[in-house]
């Protein structure tokens, strides 16, 4: 382990984080957009991840949010298919590195190569913005390509 907190596994190339992750994820509240942060979420299984977002949504809410509920996140993830948001752009809200924008979800037409015909697919359009300071494109777009393929069958995340 590097002093950075970074571990770089030899075997399989990938680089893992020693360091808690912190994540943000962007609440709509009456008074605006707050983004409050789920702390140890490499440490949290679904449903104590999922636990956490409603407690700190209500809180926001209720204006209730300490400013430390705020900060320290490395992440965020914003959604705003929930409103009917299609594609969007999201912006990094420094400190942080990344963050990833999800929109509403459709059935659309996808190609199947196997059959030659199309298929009714569900599609969640995702959009990742990240900081080239600090994550190489290549791996952006390796853990977007890791991100559909759990998200394709949700029984991963359970596991």
């Amino acid at each position: 382990q590097a002093e950075d907190g970074i571990r770089d596994s030899s075997v399989t190339g990938v680089q893992t984080c020693a360091l808690p992750i912190y994540v943000g994820f962007a609440c709509d509240t009456p008074d605006g957009l707050v983004v409050p942060v789920v702390r140890d979420v490499d440490r949290k299984d679904v449903l104590d991840i999922a636990r956490d977002l409603g407690e700190l949504s209500a809180k926001a809410r209720e204006r209730k949010l300490k400013v430390e509920e705020m900060q320290g996140g490395c992440f965020t993830i914003s959604s705003l298919g929930g409103i009917g948001g299609t594609m969007f752009t999201p912006i990094i809200n420094c400190p942080e590195v990344a963050i990833l924008g999800v929109s509403r979800s459709s059935i659309q037409p996808v190609y199947n190569k196997e059959t030659g015909g199309f298929e009714p697919r569900l599609v969640l359009p995702m959009s990742l913005s990240y900081d080239h300071r600090v994550i190489d494109g290549a791996d952006g777009a390796r853990f977007t390509s890791h991100l559909r393929m759990m998200l394709s069958d949700v029984r991963r995340l359970l596991l």
